[in-house]
């Protein structure tokens, strides 16, 4: 049987979609996994915080949610909704209405697992499957300690997200099967 060995940097971003598999997000999915001494110590996908509902659920439980939606003119009671974003439901664009968005990302929920079972992040490399991360999950990312991301491009969100990268000793490296 002549099977192609992965890469390590191949089986990770394929462990990275596995896990973005688990998101219940309705906008993206977005795995992260946390490696030390080549070895996968913990993950995250975005989603809600533990026991905290989904947003198909929430369409129907959030009464702040649902006023704003009314006031935009739409009814949160349409099951057409339901399968998208509450925030793209609304007509905000990618990165507005964040205050409506109650999904952690992939890559904060991985170094919070950590956390959360003592597991250290310094030194560590934390490969996702998305471009690089967001200013906050930046900052977490780099007082973590985490020595270096891999990404599958080097698009930044913002100024503040190339300033973090600029100014910090994080290496930032795009999957070698990707270039």
């Amino acid at each position: 049987m002549n099977k192609k060995i992965l890469t390590s940097d191949e089986w990770y971003y394929n462990m990275c979609e596995e896990v973005a598999n688990k998101s219940k997000c309705l906008s993206r999915h977005i795995g992260a996994i946390l490696v030390i001494d080549k070895t996968m110590v913990n993950q995250g996908y975005n989603g809600p915080p533990r026991g905290v509902p989904h947003c198909w659920e929430r369409y129907k439980i959030d009464p702040a949610l649902r006023k704003m939606l009314r006031e935009k003119g739409i009814d949160p009671d349409d099951p057409k909704h339901h399968t998208k974003c509450p925030r793209q439901t609304a007509g905000f664009k990618s990165g507005e209405g964040l205050e409506w968005c109650v999904a952690g990302h992939g890559e904060r929920n991985a170094l919070i697992n950590a956390a959360r079972e003592g597991i250290k992040t310094k030194g560590a490399k934390l490969y996702m499957n998305c471009q690089v991360p967001c200013t906050p999950c930046l900052v977490e990312i780099i007082n973590a300690g985490i020595e270096e991301i891999i990404v599958t491009g080097l698009n930044v969100y913002d100024i503040s997200a190339q300033y973090l990268l600029n100014n910090s000793n994080l290496k930032v490296r795009v999957y070698d099967h990707f270039m």
